[in-house]
């Protein structure tokens, strides 16, 4: 009798009190998640910014040159020398940065320069120009094209229309005149291979045969260099194609060479060349844009 009333007995208390047990163990782990998880938060948002921190490194490795002193880098980035030597050691662990024993200077190393020529390869002008040209032509509703040097002349590789386009005898894959074309001038201009400049000099040689033009073929260079110096672009109106005006800037690489021209074009009546202008003012402004995206970012913003 006493064994059933103690077993009674164990089973009330067990079955009584479960319940809170199991509350009770269910609020610790609640307990504990909540207590965890601020840490994790923590944990993430150190992550993050010892990311940028690293990120931070290194574009300002890049800004000063490449190479740095300890003191120069901590100064530019407004940081303690420390902490930027703690992440400076991390990235010669990994390659990306090494010190010069001699200028105890640090440097970017071999991995950082993989990784710089991994995205030089991924930079095609006509990939990146393609948005540009999309929202001049939804912006503006006119017409624009990149153009890059072909064996033949300049080229135009990639084009976009509005939807109500003004009739031009241009196309992709039609070749533009070195002297009469908006497109063809910046090429003129900034241009300093040897084989683009004999085809400017045969062009420029077959109108001398037909016309008096009115400057020497180094004086037009030197203009149009000049012009361009001074506008960063180039504006035409009535010259290439009668009732159509252009207006073109130069596109540059991460080398600060010429690599391709944005140019916008349309009905002269209507089209606005001045340098104040919304065009002109858009052009200059996608071509310095599509540069920065090919490594440039030396070029000054458009006015």
């Amino acid at each position: 009798m006493c064994s059933i009333v103690q077993l009674n007995v164990d089973y009330t208390y067990d079955y009584a009190f479960s319940p809170l047990i199991f509350r009770m163990n269910t609020l610790t782990d609640i307990t504990r998640a909540t207590a965890a998880a601020p840490a994790r938060s923590r944990e993430r948002r150190q992550s993050v910014q010892a990311a940028d921190t690293v990120v931070a490194v290194l574009k300002g490795l890049a800004s000063l040159g490449g190479g740095a002193s300890l003191t120069a880098l901590a100064t530019y980035l407004e940081e303690n020398p420390a902490k930027v030597h703690r992440y400076l050691v991390s990235l010669i662990d990994g390659g990306l940065v090494t010190q010069n024993a001699n200028t105890q200077q640090y440097t970017l190393g071999l991995e950082t320069m993989l990784i710089g020529l991994a995205a030089i390869r991924q930079a095609d002008p006509i990939r990146i120009s393609e948005p540009a040209l999309i929202r001049l032509r939804e912006q503006l509703g006119i017409t624009s094209f990149i153009a890059v040097m072909g064996n033949k002349g300049p080229t135009i590789v990639r084009m976009e229309e509005p939807s109500l386009p003004v009739t031009v005898n241009v196309r992709v894959g039609s070749v533009l005149s070195f002297l009469w074309s908006a497109t063809g001038r910046v090429f003129l201009g900034m241009h300093d291979e040897p084989a683009v400049r004999t085809l400017a000099r045969q062009e420029y040689d077959l109108l001398c045969k037909a016309q008096k033009l009115p400057a020497s073929f180094d004086d037009l260079v030197s203009q149009m260099h000049e012009e361009i110096s001074t506008s960063h672009c180039i504006r035409v109106s009535d010259t290439n194609l009668k009732g159509i005006s252009a207006v073109a800037a130069p596109v540059f690489n991460y080398a600060g060479q010429l690599t391709a021209v944005l140019t916008a074009l349309g009905a002269s009546g209507g089209f606005d060349t001045s340098l104040t202008g919304p065009i002109a003012v858009t052009v200059r402004e996608q071509a310095r844009q599509i540069s920065q995206q090919l490594g440039n970012s030396k070029l000054p913003v458009g006015k």
